[in-house]
């Protein structure tokens, strides 16, 4: 069949009828365009296109219309410049499609064209799949790693992303020796760019172009030529500085949060407030790594100023045995009002934070350590902060402590000790006073008229007087004296170490102080006094508190009948007190 040009509508026809046996249309020999292996079709100069081999048979019995108008067109190139032509054209559509590489061949003397077809629809999609493959590569590439390269021989970079890494240009990184990349002092060995053996998912740190470090978790593979040689290796780089910096914050706040977990813990458990706060410093020192830790309470507005060390602040609790006066510089600072403080001390480094309740100052927590154990880090000065306030929560439960326990032993007027808890005292004091021995003398002291003070200038003026009756009493005693009111207008001294002689004279000192306070009487005639019963504690008598007790009272009483305005001694205990 041959293709008849003759009209509009090209058809093929059957080679019998423009053939010899061992001939093709052309006069071209049969066997050898049978030996093509595709499609050879010839072409006439009247535009007949026939098939020389049987593939082509095959082949055009497939084709359409159109194809065939393709494949007429490529030749009719071919003829318009009596030339050798290569084409590309697509015949058939959908899943059915080929693209067929025509190769155009005219012949001597316009004897016609031989065209010689090759199917190439397996390549092009082999080509377009490959094409697409190497894009999808890429774009994985590009997705799941932030460097991929690739060195030579020369341990220089052959490969690097197009869009650069570590904050350095493709030409950057080409131009840069990658063992410049690492940090630290690694060996060429250590490098993975120039890597000898196989790496799966080992970190290493390298250096951004701003100076900063980054970690980079790598997978690298040596490359090898034919026989073996090293030529170079090839990985990717992912950066999880970020991961690790964030697993690294996360362990901070877990460390923190474990160390305050157990503070915590401690002070819920403790009953204490004192015990609390032990507690406290010993778990804070131990948590930071410190050697030494105090923690102090601020001195309440009618502490004696002279009885601590750090002015302004009370030593509360300590964990080692380092002198809590040598914070003073620290404490001083936090006074002022400076917060958190960090200061170098000798061969130590230290950390304070002031302790606070409700906004307010009341204490302070200091942490010391070697120099050598490194500086204070944020966790370290976080920590602390947490701590000192619940610190400050917990000397605020001490102070109140300390205030429920003094009004629960102590006179709401003249906040001397009240009466269970002079006797509490007492207890104590003979006890030791029966193991060890020694003096102690008991006075009971009665005011004389005071009742007339109570009618005549009222309670008010009464309350003044027993301020100044406290006075009296605490002026002239000693602080290892105890000294307390027993109710309404009688109190007590006890004198610890004291005999009758000191006695005496500590009587004699209440009369004649009291003497001067007759102006604040409730009538010139009815003066204010004292009256004074003085019982020596025996050592030798084997007397129970009971018996000193009546002994003082009953000299107290003795002396007011006795005029008031006066003292008397208490006679020495009855053998029958005694036993």
């Amino acid at each position: 069949m041959a293709l008849d040009r003759a009209g509009s509508s090209p058809t093929l026809q059957s080679p019998e009828s423009g053939t010899t046996a061992g001939t093709s249309p052309l006069g071209v020999s049969a066997a050898a365009l049978q030996r093509y292996e595709e499609a050879v079709f010839c072409i006439t100069q009247d535009g007949r296109m026939e098939p020389a081999n049987p593939v082509a048979t095959e082949f055009a019995a497939r084709l359409s219309a159109e194809d065939i108008a393709c494949l007429s067109s490529a030749a009719a190139k071919s003829n318009a410049g009596n030339r050798a032509l290569v084409d590309m054209v697509d015949v058939g559509s959908g899943d059915k499609l080929q693209n067929l590489q025509v190769t155009l061949v005219p012949l001597d003397a316009g004897r016609g064209t031989l065209m010689f077809v090759r199917d190439l629809t397996l390549d092009t999609s082999l080509r377009l799949a490959l094409v697409d493959s190497r894009r999808r590569y890429k774009d994985f590439i590009d997705i799941s790693t932030d460097f991929a390269w690739e060195t030579g021989a020369d341990r220089r970079f052959t490969f690097v992303p197009p869009r650069g890494a570590m904050g350095y240009s493709a030409d950057a990184l080409m131009a840069l020796e990658p063992l410049a990349l690492m940090v630290g002092g690694s060996t060429p060995e250590e490098v993975p760019f120039t890597t000898r053996r196989r790496i799966e998912n080992e970190e290493a740190w390298l250096r951004r172009s701003d100076g900063r470090s980054a970690c980079v978790v790598v997978s690298a593979m040596p490359l090898a030529s034919k026989d073996g040689t090293w030529v170079g290796a090839r990985g990717v780089c992912r950066d999880v500085t970020e991961t690790r910096d964030r697993e690294a914050t996360l362990t901070r706040v877990r460390n923190r949060e474990r160390v305050l977990t157990r503070i915590v813990r401690a002070f819920r458990d403790e009953v204490n407030p004192e015990a609390m706060l032990s507690v406290a410093a010993e778990a804070l020192a131990k948590g930071l790594g410190a050697e030494y830790c105090h923690i102090f309470r601020s001195m309440p507005a009618e502490a004696d100023p002279t009885s601590s060390a750090t002015p302004g602040f009370q030593l509360a609790a300590r964990y080692g045995d380092l002198n809590a006066a040598q914070a003073a510089p620290v404490l001083n600072t936090i006074a002022s009002g400076a917060g958190a403080v960090e200061l170098l001390l000798g061969d130590r480094q230290v950390l304070a934070a002031p302790a606070r309740y409700q906004s307010d100052s009341n204490g302070a927590v200091v942490l010391w350590r070697p120099v050598d154990r490194g500086a204070w880090s944020d966790d370290d000065r976080l920590l602390i902060g947490d701590i000192a306030n619940q610190v400050g929560i917990t000397i605020e439960q001490f102070t109140h402590h300390e205030h429920v326990l003094r009004i629960s032993r102590t006179d709401a007027l003249t906040g001397l000790l009240n009466r269970g808890a002079f006797m509490d005292a007492l207890r104590r004091y003979l006890s030791r006073l029966k193991r060890e021995g020694g003096n102690a003398v008991l006075m009971y002291v009665d005011l004389d008229n005071f009742k007339c003070v109570n009618d005549l200038r009222g309670h008010q003026a009464g309350d003044d007087l027993l301020m100044k009756i406290r006075d009296i009493l605490v002026q002239q005693t000693r602080p290892t004296d105890v000294i307390s009111r027993l109710g309404g207008d009688e109190f007590a001294v006890w004198l610890n170490g004291a005999d009758l002689a000191i006695a005496k004279t500590r009587a004699t000192q209440f009369l004649e102080r009291i003497a001067a306070l007759k102006h604040l009487s409730g009538s010139p005639d009815r003066p204010v006094g004292m009256s004074i019963g003085i019982a020596a504690w025996d050592p030798h008598a084997n007397e129970d508190l009971d018996s000193l007790l009546a002994r003082a009272d009953a000299a107290m009483y003795h002396a007011k009948r006795g005029g008031k305005g006066s003292f008397t001694i208490a006679e020495p205990p009855s053998a029958e007190a005694a036993s």
